[in-house]
């Protein structure tokens, strides 16, 4: 099934969660007490929770982390957040959530999306004192022969009244915990996706000057990103060409501010060149690395502490 992300970080996590729904009490086909369908209950937050994920709904995944996880949670980046929210379910995309009942009552939910459609049924709780267990079973729907199915134990915890998301299996839901390594892989990611934006814009930037080769030497550069932009009515033109994607052409891409400058032209015959910067808007969240393409378009990068790169940093193989 294409998007499956197991939950939380794959096997070592799935292999836990199998552990500890094994030896629980209660099971998904089991026969619904009435605390496990309380409105108000473990099981309705769980299932609203698990919605939550399905949808991508920040706003109200964020309603069912204790308050450290919150605060935590509340420091990720957007990206960083959906990722999250995708190792609750099988699936990459955002999904329509639909909630119903399986025969003997037990809460039912299926997240449906263009390509497929994950099926989550929550069992019995098992109630001590402020923490809740429910056993979960994962599948993908069209699955009829149970090959796909996965079968974890969710934590819940009673926080200031409500149900909370506490853990997954044996393993503790610790945001906090696990922010530097999030945020580590994420800057990967970010700093890769600000390389590739640099070479977009250079590209952009030579079509440009070789289309508009009527004007002087010197001025045959765009005067901004934003003459690289989408224009806003009628045919591309020389103040808006069409080149550059709307984020691109406001200096934004994927975490990082984006500057262009001209140097060397002159009126006397010099012929124009341009440098390209790249820093993070959020230095140690969303990258550590500032980039810079010189006039030459040799690509160096440093870590400056969120300041503006340089010729002088070592150069990008």
């Amino acid at each position: 099934m294409c998007g499956r992300i197991f939950f939380l970080s794959a096997a070592i996590l799935l292999a836990a969660a199998n552990a500890r729904s094994q030896d629980s009490s209660s099971n998904p086909g089991g026969s619904a007490s009435s605390e496990a369908t309380a409105t108000d209950g473990p099981s309705a937050a769980l299932k609203a929770v698990l919605s939550a994920a399905c949808s991508q709904n920040q706003t109200e995944f964020v309603r069912f982390l204790t308050v450290r996880n919150r605060e935590a949670f509340s420091r990720m980046t957007s990206p960083a957040r959906v990722a999250l929210m995708k190792r609750f379910v099988l699936l990459d995309e955002p999904g329509k959530p639909t909630a119903s009942g399986n025969p003997v009552g037990r809460p039912l939910l299926r997240c449906q999306t263009t390509a497929v459609t994950t099926e989550m049924q929550i069992g019995g709780t098992e109630l001590r004192n402020n923490i809740a267990f429910l056993p979960m079973e994962v599948r993908d729907a069209s699955d009829t022969t149970g090959a796909s199915v996965h079968q974890i134990t969710m934590g819940m915890v009673r926080e200031d009244g409500e149900w909370k998301l506490l853990s997954l299996g044996l393993l503790l839901l610790d945001l906090p915990a696990l922010e530097v390594e999030w945020d580590a892989a994420e800057m990967e990611t970010t700093e890769r996706n600000a390389i590739e934006a640099l070479t977009k814009v250079s590209a952009a930037v030579e079509l440009y000057r070789n289309k508009y080769l009527r004007l002087p030497e010197y001025l045959r550069l765009p005067e901004s990103l934003a003459n690289l932009g989408p224009p806003l009515h009628g045919a591309a033109n020389g103040q808006a060409a069409g080149l550059l994607d709307s984020d691109l052409a406001n200096g934004m891409k994927s975490g990082y501010a984006i500057r262009y400058v001209i140097v060397g032209a002159s009126t006397l015959g010099a012929p124009a060149k341009y440098e390209l910067a790249a820093t993070p808007l959020q230095y140690g969240r969303t990258g550590r690395r500032s980039l810079f393409r010189d006039s030459h378009g040799a690509l160096h990068a440093a870590d400056r502490r969120g300041a503006v790169g340089s010729e002088a940093d070592p150069q990008v193989q």
